[in-house]
């Protein structure tokens, strides 16, 4: 639909619009020859291909139990906080201090991650007053990691995602079992 100069220079003259909704809102559906597809030839072969995320096997997470979802969790959490020792030392840090040697951008990368866990736990049954734990935890992290070099040495002695997946594993402790 070609719009007239008249219709460009003067915003707020009202147009004339279909109204939305139904056929109006799509309009007609032509094809490549120029000829118009009528609705209900638009979409027979597809009636039965549906994407299901949650059992296929495009969704590796999908199917996963409450004890492997905290496995992961934990996993995660010490890849961030404790993977690897300081040569020499008995220090213990993870990628959370080297992504967070990275200015302003490392530390965002990181806090997000740790968000995510948070959500997890959400996502796991965790009460309120455990998340805003855990997010407690989170924003010490994010906000002093965001100091040169001496929040990148808190980050490895705060371990902040190995505190929250421990606080997580014992409410999941003290729940019963389903």
């Amino acid at each position: 639909m070609a719009m007239s100069n008249d219709e460009i220079y003067s915003p707020n003259r009202t147009r004339s619009r279909p109204p939305f909704g139904g056929a109006q809102a799509r309009g007609k559906v032509i094809d490549q020859d120029g000829r118009e597809i009528p609705e209900s030839g638009l979409h027979p072969q597809f009636e039965g291909f549906r994407f299901n995320f949650g059992t296929s096997s495009a969704n590796p997470f999908g199917n996963l139990t409450r004890e492997q979802r905290l496995a992961r969790l934990d996993a995660l959490a010490k890849l961030l906080d404790v993977a690897f020792i300081l040569p020499g030392t008995n220090i213990r840090y993870g990628i959370d201090g080297i992504i967070g040697l990275i200015p302003v951008i490392g530390d965002l990368i990181t806090t997000a991650i740790s968000l995510w866990l948070v959500r997890e736990a959400r996502a796991l049954g965790a009460p309120w007053h455990i998340t805003a734990r855990m997010l407690a935890n989170v924003a010490v992290d994010g906000v002093v990691g965001m100091v040169p070099l001496a929040g990148d040495a808190f980050d490895v002695m705060f371990r902040a995602n190995v505190r929250n997946v421990r606080m997580l594993k014992r409410w999941m402790d003290k729940q019963p079992r389903q």
